[in-house]
């Protein structure tokens, strides 16, 4: 780092060099960092080799998972998905055993049972977690992607916003290929409610099971609305 005496005073980068305004005045250094070529080829950056491709692994995959929910997802808004996401991703990628360093992936990790664990209970939406905001117990059927809840009661057991007077269930079923980045999404009707004390049974069967490889996913979602002149917003 060099410091510059001119009467021009530049700042940014010009012929290699970066020009830039410190604490003791104009300065200038060259450009530095490891290029590219050494990092794809010398032998000491094997790890850093490694480690970038598993990384990329992991963020595929998550992008994947995040585009597979979509259609049901166009209304949540939470900044830290992605970040959550591949935090996830990656504890799954470690437990896969199959693969060398560098190769390790979210398809292998998801064939332990740990692994599958990881991802259950997720929530897509940090802000409204379906704990705190859904006081009632939900059965699902595995093979049918359906999910129930009896004797629901909307006003004992939700934490409705304020001004809320529907709530509206849906549950989807996802078969996703880390592999191959194939994926297919199914989902149940709507069920829409009134936040009242009437008690009443809620089934959310998708229209079919996808076929094919993969693993299968299953999701709840809950939206709340407010009807104003008969019309839900």
């Amino acid at each position: 780092m060099a410091k510059l005496n001119s009467l021009l005073k530049i700042e940014g980068t010009l012929d290699g060099m970066t020009f830039y305004k410190g604490k003791n005045g104009y300065l200038v250094r060259t450009k530095g960092g490891i290029s590219k070529n050494r990092i794809d080829n010398d032998p000491s950056f094997v790890r850093t080799r490694e480690n970038g491709n598993e990384f990329g692994q992991i963020a595929k995959s998550g992008k994947l998972l995040r585009q597979t929910f979509t259609p049901l997802l166009v209304d949540v808004k939470d900044p830290t998905l992605t970040a959550r996401m591949m935090k996830y991703m990656a504890q799954i990628k470690n437990l896969d055993t199959l693969s060398l360093r560098g190769d390790r992936n979210v398809a292998n990790g998801l064939q332990t049972l740990e692994g599958k664990t990881i991802l259950k209970g997720f929530d897509f939406n940090s802000n409204a977690r379906l704990k705190s905001v859904l006081l009632a117990d939900i059965q699902l059927d595995s093979v049918t992607g359906e999910i129930s809840i009896v004797d629901f009661n909307p006003a004992r057991q939700l934490y409705s916003p304020s001004g809320a007077t529907h709530v509206s269930f849906m549950a989807g079923i996802a078969r996703i290929d880390f592999d191959a980045q194939e994926k297919e999404l199914q989902w149940s009707p709507e069920v829409n409610l009134s936040i009242t004390n009437t008690p009443s049974a809620v089934g959310c069967l998708p229209a079919s099971v996808p076929v094919g490889k993969g693993e299968l996913f299953y999701v709840f979602k809950v939206s709340f609305f407010q009807e104003i002149n008969s019309i839900q917003y």
